[in-house]
C-alpha cells in the first residue's frame, strides 16, 4: 500500500521533509540578526511593490468586466493558482450579475454550475452564511468526504483538487461577490500570500464598488434616453427618414425627433440641452414634449414653434440653455422652410451638390432673447438628403470648429452613389467617415445625433 499523499501548502513540494523542531544555532557561529532583519524588509518591500504595480494595473480598468477580469487574473498570481473564477451578484438585488473565469472555458464554468449552490464556496459566500464570512480553504477536495459528491465530481472532471476563496465586499455596499481560485494538486496559499491577497481584495471591492455606481448610472441614463426617443419615424409620402443616436455615457441632452402633421407635412427637429445625466435628459424631455405640441398648433411657421420653446425653457430651466433647429417640410412640394436657435446648419447631400444650408445667425434657446431671426426656406431636388446633426457630431471629432466642420462636409461628398437612395445607408457613411478609429466610442462625453430626411 502506498503511503497517503499528503497535502501541499502552495509553492512548496511536500516531498522535502519539514522538520517538527527548530534545530538551534551552530555553535561557534555569531547570529547575524543584522542579516535576518535585511531579508525581512526586502521581502516587505518586495511585497509592497508586487500590491502596488497590481493595484495600479487595476485602477487604470474602467469598466466592470475589465475589472473582474483584472482582479482574478492578478489573485491568481498572488495566491499562486492558475485557475479561477468570480461570481459577481450584488447583495442589493439590483445587477448586473456575471460570472468570469480564469483558464475555465464556458463549459467549465457551466459545469461548476451544477454543483449545488449551498456545496460551492461562492454560494457560501453569496449567501452570507456564518461560515463564510471570511477567506474559505479547502485544501484537498477530492479527499474530503464532507463534501458534496456533485462537487468531488465536477473537481475531478475538470482537474482541480483545492481552492481557496474570497468574499468582495465593502461596508457601504455589502457583498458584491465572490472570488475563488484552482489549484490542480492539493494545496493552501502560505500565510504571506493570504495577508497579500486580503489586503489586494480590499482595494479591488472599493473599486469595483466604484464601478459597479458607475454602471448602474450609465445603464439608467440610457433606459431613459431610449424611453425619450421617437418610438418610430413616421412615413409620410415623398420622404425616406433615418434617425442615428450615439448616447454618451452619462446621458447627453441630444435629442431629435420627426412627426407628420396635417395636409401630409413633415415637422423635424433635432437639439441639444447643456450638461448630462438626469437633469439634461429630463430638461430634454421637456422641451421635445413642448416642441412637439408647439409643431402641430404652429409648425408652418418654424420660428414661432421657437419662440414658444424658448419661453418653456425660461419657465422650466432659467438656468439652462439650449440649442434648436425645426423644419416644416412639404414633401410633395419639396419646400423646406427652418429656423435655428444656436443650432449647426443643416447638409443637403446630391448628386450635383454638397452644402451646408445658409441659416441666419442666432443664439441659443434662453440667451437674452436674441436668437430669433427669419426662417429660411430651401427645396431639395429629387434625390437629395437634407441630413440635420448636432454639434456632437463635430466635437468627437476632437478638431477645431473649421476642420470638424470641412470634415463633415467631405464625409458627405464622399458617400457612393449606390448608397444616395437610401436616407440610412447615407447617415451611416457620414457617420463612419467622419469618426472613424474609435471616435464613435461609446464612453465618449458628447452625444451625436444624425436626422436624414431624402427627398423622392
Amino acid at each position: 500500500m502506498s503511503a497517503p499523499h499528503l497535502p501541499k501548502v502552495a509553492g512548496i513540494d511536500p516531498t522535502v521533509p519539514v522538520s517538527a523542531h527548530t534545530p538551534g544555532p551552530l555553535a561557534g557561529v555569531p547570529a547575524a540578526p543584522g542579516a535576518f532583519l535585511q531579508d525581512r524588509l526586502a521581502g516587505w518591500v518586495s511585497d509592497l511593490t508586487t500590491l502596488h504595480e497590481l493595484t495600479e494595473r487595476l485602477a487604470g480598468t474602467s469598466t466592470l468586466d475589465d475589472a473582474l477580469h483584472e482582479v482574478l487574473g492578478a489573485g491568481a498570481a498572488l495566491v499562486g493558482a492558475r485557475r479561477g473564477l468570480i461570481v459577481f451578484e450584488p447583495s442589493d438585488h439590483r445587477g448586473p450579475v456575471a460570472t468570469i473565469g480564469l483558464g475555465l472555458a464556458h463549459a467549465d464554468l457551466g459545469h461548476i454550475e451544477t454543483v449545488p449552490r449551498c456545496a460551492t464556496s461562492y454560494g457560501r459566500i453569496l449567501d452570507g452564511l456564518p461560515d463564510a464570512k471570511g477567506p474559505l480553504t479547502s485544501p484537498d477536495l477530492l479527499s474530503d468526504a464532507s463534501l458534496d459528491p456533485r462537487h468531488r465530481e465536477v473537481a475531478a472532471r475538470l482537474g482541480y483538487a483545492a481552492s481557496y476563496a474570497l468574499p468582495l465586499a465593502t461596508d457601504a455596499t455589502g457583498r458584491l461577490g465572490a472570488a475563488v481560485w484552482l489549484y490542480d494538486e492539493p494545496a493552501e496559499p502560505l500565510e504571506r500570500q493570504r495577508h497579500l491577497v486580503g489586503l489586494y481584495s480590499g482595494h479591488a471591492s472599493e473599486h469595483l464598488a466604484r464601478l459597479l455606481e458607475l454602471h448602474r448610472a450609465k445603464a439608467e441614463a440610457a433606459a431613459l434616453t431610449e424611453e425619450l426617443r421617437p418610438g418610430r419615424l413616421p412615413r409620410v409620402p415623398g420622404v425616406q427618414l433615418a434617425a442615428r443616436h450615439r448616447v454618451a455615457p452619462c446621458g447627453g441632452g441630444d435629442w431629435y425627433d420627426a412627426l407628420a402633421l396635417p395636409e401630409g407635412a413633415l415637422g423635424l427637429a433635432v437639439g441639444s440641452v447643456g450638461g448630462s445625466g438626469p437633469s439634461a435628459l429630463a430638461a430634454m424631455g421637456r422641451l421635445r414634449a413642448g416642441l412637439r405640441a408647439y409643431a402641430v398648433m404652429e409648425g408652418e411657421d418654424p420660428v414661432a414653434v421657437l419662440s414658444d420653446l424658448e419661453l418653456l425653457l425660461r419657465l422650466t430651466e432659467p438656468a439652462r440653455s439650449a440649442t434648436a433647429l425645426f423644419a416644416y417640410c412639404e414633401p410633395a412640394a419639396r419646400k423646406v422652410v427652418l429656423a435655428g436657435a444656436g443650432h449647426t446648419p443643416p447638409l443637403v447631400i446630391g448628386d450635383r451638390r454638397t452644402e451646408f444650408v445658409e441659416t441666419t445667425l442666432s443664439a441659443p434657446l434662453g440667451m437674452l432673447a436674441c436668437w430669433e431671426a427669419p426662417s429660411v426656406e430651401m427645396a431639395p431636388a429629387p434625390g437629395e438628403t437634407v441630413l440635420l446633426y448636432t454639434d456632437g457630431l463635430l466635437r468627437r471629432t476632437g478638431d477645431s470648429t473649421d476642420r470638424a466642420f470641412a470634415r463633415l462636409h467631405s464625409a458627405a461628398a464622399s458617400v457612393p452613389k449606390a448608397l444616395r437612395h437610401d436616407a440610412g445607408s447615407v447617415a451611416d457613411h457620414v457617420l463612419r467617415t467622419v469618426l472613424p478609429d474609435g471616435l464613435d466610442q461609446v464612453d465618449s462625453t458628447e452625444d451625436v445625433v444624425l436626422l436624414a430626411a431624402r427627398f423622392g
